[in-house]
């Protein structure tokens, strides 16, 4: 969703507030694509500051499912978005490094709402999801879900140093 912003930008000291709503269905990224299960709208603080800074304010929440990192179910994972991003207008010929803005979310003079509001998702995005603190995950033989019973794969793995001895033993075993 864009937002024409060329009233206050061309106006020194305008603002405007805008209810708006995300229109992304999927949050995509390296990780994957999850989809988002419910969002809500919201409204948008737009300001224009001596025509140098463009301020933009908003707060509002994202659900998204992404999948257990231990057994795969997904788990609704809300993020709750704050917005308090300020555009430099006009760009300064010898920009220094502190005052390099990212303008990725301005297209012309239309706000990009997806774009701002994925970015605040992806600098929150979780570093472990689980759909409880005690999950057991899955087997790695035979991908049982341990959350519901145990599975009836051998629990012990044999040294693979004593691998020649066991050998050994299996041969004089009796039948």
């Amino acid at each position: 969703m864009t937002i024409d912003v060329s009233d206050v930008i061309s106006n020194e000291d305008r603002d405007m507030t805008v209810e708006v709503c995300p229109e992304m269905d999927v949050f995509s990224s390296r990780l994957g694509a999850f989809p988002i299960v419910e969002k809500e709208a919201f409204l948008l603080h737009i300001a224009n500051l001596e025509n140098k800074k463009l301020r933009i304010e908003g707060h509002t929440a994202v659900t998204i499912a992404i999948p257990c990192d231990r057994c795969l179910k997904e788990v609704a994972t809300v993020f709750p978005i704050e917005i308090h991003k300020e555009i430099v207008l006009e760009k300064p010929e010898d920009p220094e490094d502190g005052e390099l803005e990212d303008t990725s979310c301005m297209i012309e003079k239309e706000l990009d709402l997806d774009q701002l509001i994925f970015g605040e998702i992806l600098v929150s995005w979780p570093m472990k999801v689980l759909c409880r603190e005690d999950c057991a995950g899955i087997c790695k033989r035979c991908g049982a879900d341990l959350n519901l019973a145990p599975c009836q794969c051998q629990k012990t793995e044999p040294d693979p140093r004593m691998a020649a001895i066991q050998d050994i033993f299996n041969q004089f075993k009796e039948v």
